[in-house]
């Protein structure tokens, strides 16, 4: 093993295919790190009880944490981390594009290694990477421009090609806040999620997917990536 880690997780795809990465690498990641803004839910929040679904389906603990400064909550909890024995030495985020300074500065202070695996990668690389994988991903909030007629579709090979016919500004991964995602099965997944319920609501510029009923499924043959 190359060390252990945390994952910065939002319960969507580019932190959830990261951490997949950074396991085939071979860093152990011990933890699920989720942060909530105090000041209320974003157009990128899961609820999080699906958050802790993920994190019973990975088999992976999970801690979860409000913040005013998310910097300064993540060298919080790190720092407990250590603080009750815990010997953390790499730090995973799915950025593909932006916060890098943010992420080098935290892991620079923190003495960890910052591990981005999809950092400027090819946006349709990343997505037929994550198709091929064998992960499950469902839009859960879209921007109004897009439509609410893409809120729970699955992110397959049909979904990327009508994303590649979109106007040329539309980011293939979402980068500039097109849709967000929930992965609900995969292969560090020992369970995978099913939506059972949920209804579609509009907030500022978005149409979000509220999943009211879910429930976790046993996986045959469910793959353990934690002891490659």
């Amino acid at each position: 093993m190359l060390g252990d880690a945390v994952v910065s997780w939002t319960g969507g795809k580019d932190g959830c295919y990261s951490c997949y990465k950074a396991m085939l690498e071979g860093w152990q990641v011990n933890y699920l790190l989720h942060f909530r803004r105090l000041s209320g839910p974003g157009s990128h929040d899961i609820n999080p009880d699906l958050i802790r679904a993920q994190s019973e389906a990975a088999g992976i603990p999970l801690i979860q944490r409000d913040f005013t400064s998310y910097e300064e909550e993540f060298k919080r909890t790190i720092k407990d981390l250590r603080a009750g024995g815990e010997k953390i030495e790499g730090a995973v985020f799915g950025h593909i594009q932006t916060h890098k300074r943010l992420t080098d500065r935290i892991c620079r202070d923190l003495k960890l290694r910052p591990l981005l695996p999809l950092w400027q990668q090819d946006r349709e690389m990343i997505l037929q990477e994550i198709i091929g994988s064998g992960f499950e991903v469902v839009l859960v909030s879209v921007r109004d421009d897009l439509g609410r007629g893409w809120l729970g579709r699955r992110i397959d090979e049909d979904l990327l090609d009508e994303l590649k016919d979109l106007n040329q500004s539309i980011d293939l991964c979402g980068e500039n806040g097109e849709f967000h995602t929930l992965v609900t099965d995969g292969p560090i997944f020992k369970k995978r999620i099913v939506i059972s319920e949920s209804e579609q609501s509009f907030r500022e510029g978005y149409w979000f997917l509220n999943i009211a009923g879910y429930s976790l499924q046993a996986k045959r043959n469910a793959c353990d990536i934690c002891a490659l």
